[in-house]
């Protein structure tokens, strides 16, 4: 039969009681102040109202409403469906646009190091400085819909091809907005004009001149 060593436990030492509660406490309030950082220095999404569905890709063409502000909370843009390509903005843009849902309104916080990182963007019509360099943003945003941009470009050439039959029997000319089944507005890449994509979201080449 195996024996077992019995090891007594050892009373701890005066005092000893008080500084493990103290160690204890200092490890939590560490553990308070990382979350802190964390929140406020990545990207956060909070969700003002819940969508529902799937969330966007990478690949996908999303149309949103939004609102964009610095830090400070200065406006410097806005939008009513915008048709946003989420493969051609900054990255924090595109990894919070993939976290929500079609119908949910949502505040995007980006912090400038998923942004545009030191380097101020500027109006490209007047030079005026819409962002400063190393500036957090802020988008109030309201994910209408959005589709897969090989998808939507096969839409496109659809209805391309449709009007241009309509046009060789003599029908009426081409009608207003997008493609059809999306909202006007919703135009593709590349059928967007460059001061259509919010500034905030942009590549590093700069704001598209609103």
């Amino acid at each position: 039969m195996t024996e077992i060593t019995r090891v007594p436990l050892q009373p701890i030492a005066k005092g000893s009681t008080t500084r493990i509660w103290v160690g204890v406490g200092l490890a939590f309030a560490l553990a308070l102040v990382l979350a802190f950082v964390a929140r406020f220095h990545g990207l956060v999404v909070d969700t003002i109202k819940a969508g529902t569905g799937a969330s966007p890709t990478a690949a996908d063409v999303v149309l949103v409403n939004y609102v964009g502000h610095l830090g400070s909370g200065k406006e410097f843009d806005k939008g009513d469906k915008v048709a946003i390509p989420l493969d051609a903005v900054v990255p924090g843009f595109s990894q919070g646009l993939q976290k929500m849902q079609k119908g949910g309104k949502y505040k995007l916080s980006i912090p400038a190091n998923l942004g545009y990182g030191p380097e101020p963007q500027k109006n490209n019509r007047t030079g005026e400085v819409v962002i400063p360099g190393n500036s957090d943003l802020v988008f109030d945003i309201e994910l209408l819909d959005y589709m897969n941009a090989a998808q939507l470009r096969q839409l496109q050439q659809m209805q391309m091809q449709q009007l241009q039959g309509m046009r060789g029997k003599g029908g009426p000319g081409a009608p207003h907005g997008g493609p059809a089944g999306m909202p006007q507005g919703a135009m593709p890449p590349g059928a967007m004009p460059p001061g259509d994509l919010p500034p905030g979201a942009m590549p590093p080449s700069g704001p598209g001149g609103q």
